[in-house]
Parts: C-alpha cells; structure tokens; sequence
C-alpha cells in the first residue's frame, strides 16, 4: 500500500463502465488517480463531474480530481501534464460502438486514432513513459484456432472499431520500440459485463445497448420488451453464439496487476483478460433469469453480419506474468448486474 502511495495515474476516459471500475481499484490499491472524460460515454452528475464518480466518491468516502477533457484539445491536455508529474496513464477514451464505426468509419479514426497520438506525443514531451491500454479481443479478427491466445494473428478486424484498436497498439509497439524507456501493456479485453458489488456503478448504455448482457439486464427490468437472439444454428452446443464474458472488477484487477508490471521495465507487453471459458447467448439468458427471478422473453433473429459463432480466450499468460487471473464465475456477473440494474432502472440518470 505504502509504496504507491501519491503514484498519481492519469485515467482517460474515467468515467466510463470499464474506466469507473479501475477508479475504484485504484483508489483501493493506494493510487492517485486524476481523471479526465468528455462525457461521450459518461453521464453528467452535479458539478459537471460524471455521476460515476460522483458516487465512487460517496462510497468511498473520498475526493477524485476530474477534469472535463477531450484528448483532441491538445493545449488542454498539456496544461494537465503540465499541472502534475504522472507515474503512468491509463488509457481508456474512444468510441467503442461497433455497428456505428462501420457507418462512421472517419469519425471512429478521428477520435481514436488522432486523440491517442495527442496523448502519447504530450507523454513524451512530460517524460511519462508508462502506459497501460485499453484494447479488445476485436483485433484477432474471425478466431482461426480457439481458445485464442496471445500469439493468434491480430489485424484481422472485421470493422473500424476494431482496426482502430489494433493501430493503436502498433503505435504503441513502435513508440516503445523506438525509444527503449517506455514501458506498455496492452490489454485485450474479452466481454465485460457485471458491476461493482455496491450496486452504485455499473454499464449504462447510452440508447440502445450494443452488448448482449445490458440489453437483457433492460428486457428484465422492463425497458425493453424482448431480446433479439441473432442466429440460432451456429455450430455451437445450442446453435446461439459463445463469448468469454469477464466480470468488470476482475478486468479492473487487471489494470492494477498491469500497472504494477510497468516497473519491472519490460517494453511493450500484451495480454489477455479472459476467464477462458464460452458462454453462449441461452446460457447467458439462464443466468440472468436465475438472478434477477424473472422471466426474459427472447426471440430468435437473422444472423448479423459479421458475428462469429464462437469466440473465446487464453488468459494462462495474464496469470504467469502479471500474476492475475479472474476469480467471479457467471452467477456472481449476473448477480452483481442485476443488483446495479434492479437499483438503477434507467442507469445514471434516475
């Protein structure tokens, strides 16, 4: 506790589902996060501060420093680099909705793309040379073997969201390998789901949910009249699609035990946050059933483009090198869900 004690992280996109859950660990690990958003993914609470935040604060009766923040306000962002002296950054910020970066694919590249350099550029020039990123299993592509591990060709991305991930840790690869005091982990991320155990933070999509697991978590609450399965003849168990569905404080964890390999100095490392275990769209159904106590009407749909019908990861290097693996099963995501969903009908904005 005592040796991070003051280590101030900078966390982008802080106020976000994955970004709020890492405040916390922080927090609870005996960092100093500062916080900057600029509310495209966060709601606004009093004082203009995200009301993730604004209840992380409550529940852990503590002050958070948040800026409001977008990483292309370069000069913006230099007045905050220029305001602390940061051990490392935690890169969260960009547009994450798949369907909308194929119909948007300049705006996803813009943002993702330009905000990064921006930031990595404002890095160099404080001396900041630790970075922990924020990537997705989307850069493998269409999985040629499974479990997938880190060593499975990336690049392969079936959309621009996904290819914008993948650049970025190309970037990051090259940055290092130029300049040989930068430290990075990248971490490809499965399927977060669940929510912090207070039930006070937790996903609140904005519109309707891309992610199979809000959007039933909605259809139980009432939100939502049924769920769309989409395809039910995949070569699966029971035809639907399989996913690695990981709870969001065990990915959070994650960031912690990153954060804590940057010393040891090792250049640009990749791992994969996973439990390693498929989970298909019924199953997933079931489970949310069983822990929330109602019944989720569901009907069966065409395919989508570009789905792939199994999909699942190899977490055994997390656990080798950065001494993590995930410890919530499935019930425990589903429980941990619907408390937040059950507390929060309507997410943030009650």
């Amino acid at each position: 506790m005592a040796l991070n004690m003051g280590q101030k992280i900078l966390v982008t996109g802080g106020g976000g589902y994955i970004g709020s859950h890492c405040v916390v660990e922080l927090i609870e690990a005996g960092y100093h996060p500062v916080v900057i958003d600029n509310f495209s993914n966060a709601v606004r609470g009093e004082g203009d501060v995200p009301e993730s935040l604004r209840r992380i604060e409550k529940f852990l009766n503590t002050q958070i420093e948040f800026h409001e923040l977008d990483l292309l306000d370069k000069p913006g962002l230099e007045k905050i680099f220029k305001k602390h002296s940061f051990y490392a950054v935690m890169h969260f910020a960009g547009l994450k909705a798949v369907g909308e970066s194929v119909e948007q694919p300049l705006k996803y590249y813009r943002v993702n793309l330009t905000g990064t350099i921006n930031l990595l550029e404002v890095m160099q020039s404080h001396g900041v040379r630790n970075l922990v990123f924020s990537s997705s299993a989307t850069v493998y592509g269409d999985p040629q073997k499974l479990p997938i591990d880190e060593q499975h060709p990336a690049g392969g991305c079936t959309n621009p969201y996904g290819k914008t991930k993948y650049f970025i840790e190309e970037i990051i690869r090259d940055q290092c390998t130029a300049e040989k005091d930068w430290n990075a982990v990248l971490l490809r991320y499965f399927n977060p789901i669940g929510a912090h155990i207070s039930g006070q933070i937790g996903e609140d999509p904005q519109g309707i949910p891309n992610n199979l697991l809000p959007y039933v978590a909605q259809v139980a609450v009432g939100r939502r009249k049924h769920l769309n399965v989409f395809g039910n003849d995949y070569s699966t168990p029971d035809g639907t699609g399989v996913r690695d569905y990981i709870h969001v404080v065990d990915l959070a964890k994650g960031h912690i035990a990153a954060i804590r390999k940057l010393k040891d100095s090792s250049g640009c490392k990749v791992y994969n946050l996973g439990t390693g275990t498929g989970y298909s769209v019924l199953q997933m159904v079931n489970a949310m059933e069983k822990a929330s106590g109602r019944k989720i009407a569901y009907q069966i749909a065409p395919r989508r483009s570009g789905d792939v019908a199994s999909c699942y990861g190899d977490p055994t290097l997390a656990g080798k090198e950065l001494g993590w693996k995930a410890e919530y099963g499935l019930e425990r995501m589903c429980e941990d869900l619907w408390r937040w969903q059950s507390q929060n009908p309507t997410g943030f904005s009650n």
